[in-house]
């Protein structure tokens, strides 16, 4: 009942900020860039609202709790990608004056059909970044309060699109600024108390597997196929077990077992916990080292990590929900001022979920047989502290988990809208409200195809697409005279095109591993690089087509607002 209240309270905050953003969203300038009038500190608690995603609130520490210590990659890679957005991107783009990456994608190479291709990027990245925020509230909704997965991805689904249908971009700026300082208390404060309760508790890097630290009954709600490492003892309380209907006392040998719906398994304090197929169990040396373990079944880790590092550093820059955001600062220099805020918000934050994974090794073990890692948040605190105080802290952290949800996909859904209604559309008011609508409605239904899949891995393909695409074209527009929209175009085909297909390879080849699979898997570090070299090289064929006015083009983007008003 806490967490149903907390995440009501939530909720009900949300609406009523957006509807305050609603009396004061007027013109098509408020809706798309809320009249380039937003302050820093503001702007920066907005963006680091809206880029605090399901990733950084359950994902991350789930991926530690599962894979280990290398996976600080995720939340160091999601705070350093804003120092290239702060060094290459911010001032420059902030000074051209474009509403959305298509827009300058043709105002600086004049081509609206490349304007058209970016707005299919911009609408697939933003809908792959959304597939996470929505499974993450199913998810939420279900952990703690019981509910079918459908109904926290409909309630988000439904929130924000009437809040962006409404309000528009000054009024979801009001709804993000808030929910930033709610989920970094959220994820905060209950991080303390769990801490406190943990000192000279077991540790998490102990060589051995992990095991229960008390008697745990779990019951498995879908068919599980299960492994065991060592010989364990376990109580069948109901359901069928290995094909087998007997009740009682079994003895497991090592191996994979079956399990259907269901079941109900007790086990003994200081049993070994089995870990589900396909997740590699490992023990305290190699969870604490980087690359001890098999990333996502990857058979060479280190790739997948410079992998991951090339998509979050450089995928930053490229995501549209992001970006729209320093088009509302009133000039460059605020836009720099801006990211270097969102920094110092983005660091405290992430200074917390590696904790939840750390602590979910030893107190709430039972999610590697269940390969529910992605909970571990909001499990934790009614596990390590229990009681009335358990519930509490819980109920903050599912509150600031449905805030996370809420505002992440608040910005990618207006990035998605703004780019439909400003770039395919006529850009009015009325049409920026169809597309909101429009695109709420696929996200809803795409939210509910999404099983299986972990958090932040569709986000770090959303990353991958992003740093294939955008980034090439943001850092080549920007810093490089000789870019032609035949560059652009053949480089955003070969980096992102090709990282999408490896992408849904990955995801539908059978019995594919080694290199191929790897690559498959994290595109990123040859995607990259790829649309780089095809940029230029095909620039460089048809350097008849660099716009004419190159020269006043690179002013726009690089003269600061100063010397301009004083020409």
């Amino acid at each position: 009942m806490i967490a149903l209240i907390a995440v009501l309270v939530s909720t009900a905050a949300t609406l009523a900020i957006g509807a305050y953003g609603v009396r004061i969203a007027r013109t098509t300038s408020d809706f798309f860039v809320a009249s380039r009038a937003v302050p820093p500190m503001w702007n920066a608690s907005a963006i680091s609202g809206e880029y605090l995603s399901a990733a950084s609130f359950l994902g991350v520490a789930g991926l530690i709790m599962k894979y280990g210590l290398s996976m600080l990659w995720y939340p160091v890679g999601f705070a350093a990608g804003y120092v290239t957005l702060l060094i290459l991107v911010a001032a420059p783009l902030r000074r051209f004056g474009a509403y959305t990456i298509p827009d300058f994608a043709e105002g600086r190479l004049d081509s609206p059909r490349l304007r058209r291709l970016a707005t299919m990027f911009v609408l697939l990245i933003g809908w792959f970044y959304l597939l996470p925020q929505m499974r993450g509230a199913g998810l939420t909704l279900h952990v703690v309060l019981g509910l079918p997965r459908w109904v926290g991805v409909v309630l988000v689904g439904t929130v924000i699109t009437a809040n962006i249908a409404l309000g528009g971009m000054k009024g979801i700026t009001f709804v993000q600024a808030f929910q930033y300082w709610l989920k970094v208390t959220a994820i905060s404060l209950p991080a303390f108390f769990l801490l406190a309760h943990a000192v000279g508790g077991r540790s998490p890097t102990a060589s051995q597997l992990p095991s229960f630290a008390k008697a745990t009954t779990i019951e498995l709600e879908s068919k599980t196929r299960f492994v065991v490492a060592e010989s364990t003892t376990v109580d069948v309380v109901a359901g069928k077990l290995d094909s087998s209907g007997v009740v009682g006392r079994r003895e497991l040998q090592p191996g994979e077992h079956r399990a259907s719906a269901g079941t109900t398994l007790a086990f003994d304090n200081g049993a070994l916990v089995p870990h589900i197929s396909g997740m590699q169990a490992l023990d305290g040396a190699r969870w604490s080292v980087p690359n001890g373990g098999v990333h996502r079944g990857n058979a060479h880790p280190l790739f997948a990590t410079y992998s991951l590092i090339i998509a979050t550093f450089l995928g930053t820059m490229g995501l549209p929900h992001i970006l729209v955001r320093f088009y509302t600062n009133p000039d460059g220099r605020a836009a720099r001022k801006t990211t270097l805020i969102v920094l110092l918000l983005l660091g405290a934050f992430y200074v917390f979920p590696p904790v939840y994974g750390v602590l979910g090794r030893v107190f709430a073990p039972e999610l590697y047989l269940t390969g529910q890692t992605d909970s571990v948040v909001l499990v934790l605190p009614h596990a390590v502290v229990g009681g009335l105080a358990g519930d509490v802290l819980g109920a903050l952290v599912a509150a600031g988990a449905f805030a996370a949800f809420l505002s992440t996909a608040s910005g990618l859904l207006i990035s998605v809208a703004g780019s439909v209604a400003y770039d395919l559309l006529g850009g009015s008011i009325r049409e920026f409200r169809y597309s909101a609508v429009g695109t709420g409605l696929v996200s809803i239904v795409l939210g509910l195809l999404v099983v299986g899949v972990e958090i932040n891995v569709l986000v770090g393909w959303a990353f991958a697409i992003a740093a294939s695409t955008f980034c090439p074209l943001l850092v080549l527009g920007i810093w490089w005279r000789g870019l032609t929209s035949s560059g652009a175009a053949a480089g955003m085909i070969a980096g992102g095109g090709l990282a999408s297909l490896g992408i849904v390879l990955s995801r539908t080849s059978v019995g594919v591993g080694g290199w191929p699979s790897a690559l498959l898997t994290n595109p990123a570090a040859w995607s990259v690089p790829l649309a780089f070299t095809t940029m230029i090289v095909v620039s460089r064929l048809t350097s008849g087509r660099v716009p004419r006015d190159v020269n006043a083009k690179m002013l726009a983007l690089h003269l600061p607002e100063s010397l301009r008003a004083s020409a």
